[in-house]
């Protein structure tokens, strides 16, 4: 198991930037994937950004070019740098996390937190 504990977001004006952050209760280099979601009103979660278990990012073409995820082994932290924010970014982001254990993948979400980008 792993819990998640998201931070960093706020209210943005457009072309604004914010910082998310994710803090694991286990090492990530334990986590076959590890990354951020987001779940507008009325929309399904999406996802936007995560580390696969190569360790190469793959991003949500939405979002390409403008947010970089990163992570700290050391402290056990995922980030989502997001720059020029535009309204349709505005969500709840989650920090999501798949462990595969024998064969079987389980999934665990961070609280979220919500990022609003005004026009």
């Amino acid at each position: 198991q792993v819990q998640l504990v998201e931070s960093g977001g706020g209210l943005v004006q457009a072309g604004g930037s914010l910082r998310l952050s994710c803090a694991a209760s286990r090492s990530i280099l334990s986590i076959n994937v590890v990354g951020w979601y987001r779940q507008a009103p009325g929309k399904q979660r999406e996802l936007v950004a995560a580390f696969a278990s190569g360790g190469v990012p793959n991003y949500a073409d939405s979002v390409k070019g403008r947010f970089t995820i990163s992570r700290d082994n050391a402290k056990n932290t995922v980030y989502l740098q997001m720059n020029s924010l535009k309204p349709e970014d505005t969500a709840v982001y989650y920090c999501n996390a798949a462990i595969t254990f024998f064969g079987k993948q389980s999934d665990y979400w961070g609280q979220g937190t919500q990022v609003t980008v005004s026009s």
